[in-house]
């Protein structure tokens, strides 16, 4: 993997797929840039895409302390690697970091997200809090197994589902990005929909949900697309949260490719 060095010197891997349009992946949590690589094969052929490994993931390196501008920054450094015209796309808080790359003021052609986990309903927030709380205590007493359920719990995974994750292979790797929770937690936000911040942003911009999300997502989508000046909101039929890369390749195709 290549690396590019971060505002603060830290050091992040990244891939780099042939000549093409630049468009950088942003995943979500427990993400990584293999995460990614199913979408940026089929991306490949038309753009230069570039898919890394977010702070304090696989092979990048992880300065303390966190704060949300060293993500920025991060990205900021792979935008000067890709060149000019570079696109963003992101998923989940992957999404909530472009937007607030962008509003950072980026250099930027045009940005898509999936599904930013931000909320419209005010008595989520103390559910937010509280998570927040938690999550924070266990990961300071090294407790990585029970923060990974804990997430996982919020996500809303059937405990027999998060019983059989935990006796799968997967684990472990789950459990080593244990301490990013907090990372994705802290580019969410208090939770709202960040609509001053989005406001701001000039860029060309989609949003997209699926169709068989929960409310809650499909609400936050909407209200992402309406806060963006140059905004567009599209549903994907039949998906969710962990949205089909063939299915969301050809809508991101379309949509960089003016």
């Amino acid at each position: 993997m290549r690396k590019a060095k971060s505002g603060d010197g830290t050091l992040i891997a990244y891939r780099r797929s042939d000549d093409g349009p630049p468009v950088i992946l942003v995943g979500g949590a427990f993400s990584t840039a293999e995460s990614a690589a199913p979408l940026a094969r089929l991306l490949a052929p038309r753009f230069g895409v570039i898919t890394y490994d977010r702070r304090g993931r696989g092979a990048s390196g992880d300065t303390p302390p966190y704060a949300v501008e060293r993500e920025v920054e991060d990205l900021a450094a792979l935008v000067a690697e890709a060149g000019d015209g570079v696109s963003l796309y992101g998923i989940s808080s992957g999404a909530c970091l472009v937007l607030e790359a962008a509003a950072a003021g980026l250099p930027v052609a045009q940005l898509a997200v999936y599904e930013p986990p931000y909320t419209t309903d005010p008595a989520d927030l103390p559910g937010r809090a509280a998570f927040l709380e938690r999550l924070t205590d266990l990961l300071s007493r090294g407790r990585r197994d029970e923060a990974v359920e804990l997430f996982l719990t919020l996500a809303d995974l059937e405990p027999e589902v998060i019983g059989g994750m935990r006796r799968s292979p997967m684990w472990p790797g789950l459990t080593d990005l244990a301490h990013t929770l907090a990372y994705d937690h802290a580019i969410l936000g208090a939770g709202p929909v960040p609509a001053d911040r989005l406001a701001a942003i000039g860029t060309r911009a989609m949003v997209v949900d699926g169709g068989c999300s929960p409310a809650s997502l499909r609400n936050a989508a909407k209200a992402v697309a309406e806060a963006l000046p140059r905004g567009r909101h599209r549903t994907l039929t039949g998906q969710m949260h962990d949205v089909a890369p063939h299915v969301l390749a050809p809508v991101l195709e379309e949509f960089f490719a003016v």
